[in-house]
C-alpha cells in the first residue's frame, strides 16, 4: 500500500555514507498475485545487476535491504545478490493465506509454499541479516528467529539482529540514520 517516494528518506542516512540507492517499485496485490510480484522484483535485482556500471557502481556488489512485505522479497532475491538486509519480514505464508490478510493476496497452499522462502533457501547465498524490533508482534519474532536458524544451519553468512525496543514500524527509523542498528549492519555486510 506504499509508492517508493516514501522510502526515498533512506537517501538520507545511506548515501553521506558512499552507498548508491536505488527503490523500486512493484504492483501491488490484489492488481498482481505473489508470484507476478516476486517476478518483478528479480527482474529489477537483474536489471540493475545489468545496469550499475552506467551507475558508477560495481554490478558484483549488489545488496538488496527492505521491510516488511520488502524483508520476504529481500529474502526471494538472495540467490542474485551479494547480500541483504531482511527487515520484520514473512518468510513462512502459511500463516498468512491462514488469515484476513489472505483477502488481499488470495494464496492458495501452492502459492504459499512456493513464495515461502524458508522453504526454498537457495544453494548458495551471500551474507544476510535477518532483522526485526523487539517489540514487533510475535509472529514476526518468530520468523525473523527460525528463518536466521535456517538461513545460519545451512552455513550461509548471516545473523539474526533484533532491534531493541523497535516495532513494525520504528526499526526503520535504524536504517535511514547513518549510526542506526540497520545501517551498521548493512556497512558490515559491505565489508566497510
Amino acid at each position: 500500500m506504499n509508492d517508493k517516494e516514501n522510502f526515498a528518506f533512506f537517501a538520507e542516512g545511506l548515501l553521506p555514507l558512499g552507498i548508491n540507492l536505488a527503490v523500486i517499485e512493484y504492483t501491488l496485490a490484489p492488481a498482481a498475485r505473489l508470484g507476478r510480484i516476486v517476478s518483478e522484483v528479480r527482474r529489477s535485482v537483474q536489471w540493475l545487476a545489468e545496469h550499475l556500471g552506467e551507475y558508477d557502481a560495481h554490478p558484483n556488489r549488489l545488496y538488496v535491504a527492505a521491510h516488511s512485505s520488502g524483508g520476504h522479497l529481500t529474502a526471494m532475491t538472495m540467490s542474485e545478490v551479494r547480500g541483504g538486509n531482511a527487515i520484520s519480514g514473512i518468510y513462512d505464508l502459511e500463516p498468512i493465506r491462514l488469515n484476513y490478510l489472505n483477502e488481499k493476496l488470495s494464496l492458495d497452499m501452492a502459492e504459499a509454499e512456493r513464495n515461502s522462502p524458508v522453504r526454498h533457501l537457495p544453494a548458495t547465498a551471500g551474507e544476510l541479516v535477518v532483522a526485526y524490533g523487539t517489540h514487533e508482534l510475535p509472529e514476526f519474532c518468530r520468523q525473523s528467529i527460525e528463518y536466521a536458524r535456517a538461513w545460519t544451519e545451512l552455513d550461509f553468512p548471516g545473523r539474526l539482529l533484533p532491534v531493541d525496543r523497535a516495532d513494525h514500524f520504528t526499526i526503520l527509523d535504524s536504517l535511514a540514520r547513518a549510526e542506526g542498528a540497520l545501517t551498521r549492519a548493512l556497512l558490515a555486510v559491505l565489508g566497510r
